[in-house]
């Protein structure tokens, strides 16, 4: 297990932050209590062990409102581990996916995904030990609630809070292993035997939906104010839309990893179409709750998309990490080096490709008027905000003041033009756009950026409502209304959809808008496994673009960067070595 150290480092991109004034903003006051009681080393270690002892104890803790909160505080601060952007090293998800290359030539657990090489005794555990340990550090909390000197309406929004962190940590779980070992308010000790078997698929879909069930009958539509970031009843809500979107998927439906006494253990043993309604009917909840919206702006097209993301106050974000006004994580990570930026992970070509043309049509249609001599002319305005190519504009310090200037990434007469170029600054000819603030700069204390990161926003609710009534009933009016608000907000011109389309035809219009519209954001990686297309997505060459410019001509050239290799037990995390070796009642998934 992670030391509190390394733990440290580890999240060091996403630290915690200010969700109330008083609990929130100092990260030096919320730490110490947090090592105290939710640390994952102890004498023994491992999985769900006991935590360690200092001069803090439950009790001290406890009984002081304000040590309390630290520790509350501390279980939010890592709900974005995740989907961290560089959680890797190298990279997150997205440079584990088809979505981008590893940032640098280190070799990592992406460039084990990427590669077709992950397996047991190589494979992160921080999913694992991160989930669990914060799972414990919930079950403190709700064992000790009793004895804290608040009034009973905070209790009760505490204890509701933590028990949705206790499910979006088991989802968490859940998605990277199916089903898990559940623990439910248990604390154990160093001489208490810890059952590790792993429990069914369904029973943790449920689990996860019951406890979602009952944190949001004590919380907020929607949190606000001071209390914003926290969990409120939407985000409730939005987790089961989730959960039940994912149990309904193809992956887990069917024997299609493996029979025998496991099958339950990492999906149904038995497809049932009805799952695809029930996910319906929760994103519908939300959507009916009228609590959060699209946000939009007027002038450009499709500027709301990119805005959306600097703004730290949204009527978007459904579960957000919160950062610390002032921050330029995101730039540190993903500018171009002439903007003091690391760089990477740099996008594919593939997903460039995926981006429509501004009229909605996919760039293979010969209607659509892509050119590709003039490739990112006239296209899905979204392809602009979430992606750098060759003369995207970038903000650049002139003066006092910031400018948008044209930056090159390709090559003059065969020689990289400047750092930030193909070969030079980026092995794929792009860089990621997407959430960066327009007024931020890497390194620039005084251009910075109030954003918070978001976890579940609008769109994804929306697309998985559509997803979900299309596979269940059709392309119903309503299925087709969803898809076009996000391409109303995207700027597409006709934002319309043709008519007349098949479920089968609605389907991949879904699966491409979530490709683009949640690109970046951590969910393709797990999007094409449950939709089982990871053997074709992530089985492929993946490509760059390379641009020369001689003193009269411009050509664009496709090039190979990277051979992707998927196998199917790759549909599913392997569960690290490091704890199979601790207990025979945990079986390794399939493949592994």
């Amino acid at each position: 297990m992670f030391s509190y150290q390394k733990r440290i480092l580890k999240f060091i991109i996403y630290k915690p932050i200010s969700m109330r004034k008083i609990y929130f903003q100092v990260i030096a006051l919320i730490l110490p209590v947090a090592v105290l009681l939710s640390a994952e080393s102890c004498k023994k270690g491992g999985f769900l062990a006991p935590t360690t002892t200092s001069n803090l104890t439950e009790g001290t803790v406890f009984k002081d409102s304000a040590n309390t909160e630290y520790f509350l505080a501390n279980i939010y601060s890592q709900i974005g581990f995740s989907v961290n952007v560089m959680r890797f090293g190298n990279g997150g998800l997205d440079a584990a996916s088809d979505e981008s290359e590893i940032g640098n030539t280190n070799i990592s657990i992406a460039t084990d995904w990427a590669t077709g090489t992950i397996n047991a005794g190589i494979v992160s555990d921080d999913a694992f030990s991160t989930c669990y340990s914060n799972i414990r550090a919930v079950n403190q909390l709700l064992k000790n609630i009793k004895t804290v000197p608040v009034t009973a309406f905070r209790k009760s929004q505490m204890i509701s809070e933590a028990r949705f962190l206790r499910a979006w940590y088991y989802f968490i779980l859940l998605e990277h292993y199916g089903g898990v070992p559940l623990v439910g308010d248990t604390l154990y000790t160093y001489t208490d035997h810890i059952p590790v078997k792993r429990a069914n698929f369904s029973d943790c879909v449920d689990y996860i939906v019951s406890e979602c069930n009952a944190a949001e009958q004590a919380l907020p539509s929607a949190q606000t104010g001071l209390n914003y970031g926290r969990a409120s009843r939407g985000s409730c809500l939005a987790l089961i839309s989730r959960v039940l979107l994912y149990a309904a998927s193809p992956l887990f439906n069917g024997t299609t990893l493996t029979t025998g006494s496991l099958a339950s253990v990492v999906g149904y043993p038995s497809a049932d179409p009805s799952r695809w309604q029930k996910a319906a009917d929760a994103a519908a909840a939300l959507i009916g709750a009228n609590s959060y919206s699209l946000y939009t702006q007027d002038g450009k097209p499709g500027k709301g998309f990119q805005t959306l993301f600097a703004q730290r106050y949204n009527s978007e974000y459904i579960f957000q990490l919160m950062r610390p006004t002032g921050n330029d994580d995101l730039e540190q990570v993903w500018d171009p080096p002439s903007r003091s930026g690391g760089g990477g992970a740099f996008p594919y070509q593939e997903i460039v490709d995926a981006f429509p043309m501004a009229n909605g049509k996919s760039i293979t249609d010969p209607t659509s008027g892509y050119d590709p001599n003039n490739p990112y002319a006239n296209r899905d305005p979204r392809l602009d905000y979430s992606i750098i190519h060759d003369q995207t504009k970038l903000a650049i310090r002139l003066g006092t003041g910031y400018g948008p200037v044209n930056i090159y990434l390709g090559t003059y007469n065969g020689v990289p033009a400047g750092s930030d170029a193909v070969y030079a600054g980026t092995p794929t000819g792009y860089y990621t756009n997407k959430m960066l603030d327009t007024n931020a700069v890497s390194t620039d204390l005084t251009h910075n950026t109030s954003r918070c990161l978001p976890l579940i926003r609008y769109a994804e609710i929306l697309l998985n409502y559509a997803e979900a009534q299309n596979e269940a009933t059709g392309p119903t009016p309503n299925v087709y209304s969803a898809v076009e608000k996000i391409r109303e907000r995207a700027g597409l011109n006709p934002y319309q959809l043709p008519t007349g389309l098949s479920k089968d035809e609605m389907r991949k219009v879904i699966q491409n808008e979530r490709q683009i519209e949640l690109a970046f954001e951590g969910h393709r990686f797990w999007d094409v496994r449950r939709w089982m297309i990871a053997d074709q997505a992530e089985n492929q060459e993946m490509t760059g673009m390379e641009i020369t410019r001689t003193n009269t001509t411009v050509a664009y050239k496709r090039f190979n960067v990277r051979k992707h290799n998927f196998r199917k037990a790759m549909y599913m995390w392997p569960i690290p070595q490091s704890e199979l070796a601790k207990s025979t009642e945990l079986v390794q998934n399939p493949g592994y």
